[in-house]
């Protein structure tokens, strides 16, 4: 069962996600908040967090980075009604592992909590594709090294920023899915990145995709 904290300063967002999320029967919403102080507060034994960027006591950019200060700290996916806000940039750089949208479909959000719980984040979703490519070109092009990654990383790190989950990059690269998540997780910590739509981001800004 995955735990997770909903937070959203509105009462009937967070009913209706927990309906949509609970009816998997996979989902257990343990937790609501309607702050970014209450969601810090509270962000505590859950798997993954839903985050809204926009509230009163503490946005959702500050209480994303003060949770991933932790040591072992749960997923945060941003929810949003903006898809290209200011703020879900500084979400992203915080360390939230993906952006989605409110008025998603029912079948888009599960699959973001429960990719999210999996590690692999959501840089699949349409809208976190175009908040990198976004982020992209607001940012300078860093003067970064490459070599820091393997081949195969490389290699793994260019099929994420396509899209791909672990089980399609394995597929791709003929690899175990753990062997991917193994690289990944190796690349992540080689640059620097706390998620994987940072490393993307990275790549992106560095030339190793575009």
């Amino acid at each position: 069962m995955i735990r997770v904290l909903l937070v959203d300063d509105q009462p009937l967002i967070r009913q209706g996600l927990k309906a949509i999320f609970e009816a998997t029967g996979e989902i257990a919403v343990v937790a609501e908040a309607g702050s970014g102080n209450e969601a810090i507060a509270k962000a505590h034994d859950v798997d993954v967090v839903c985050m809204d960027i926009r509230m009163p006591d503490g946005d959702g950019i500050y209480a994303t980075a003060e949770i991933n200060k932790r040591e072992d700290p749960p997923a945060i996916i941003v929810i949003t009604t903006f898809d290209l806000d200011e703020y879900v940039f500084g979400a992203l750089e915080a360390g939230a592992c993906g952006v989605m949208l409110k008025d998603s479909p029912m079948t888009d959000l599960i699959e973001g909590v429960k990719r999210a719980a999996s590690g692999e984040g959501m840089v699949d979703a349409s809208v976190t594709k175009r908040v990198i490519a976004e982020f992209g070109r607001r940012k300078a092009r860093a003067v970064v090294d490459s070599d820091l990654l393997t081949a195969r990383e490389l290699d793994c790190v260019r099929a994420l920023g396509r899209g791909l989950t672990n089980i399609e990059i394995g597929r791709e690269l003929y690899l175990e899915p753990s062997t991917v998540k193994t690289h990944l997780s190796s690349a992540m910590a080689r640059v620097g990145a706390s998620s994987r739509v940072q490393l993307v981001i990275w790549a992106f800004r560095a030339g190793v995709i575009s």
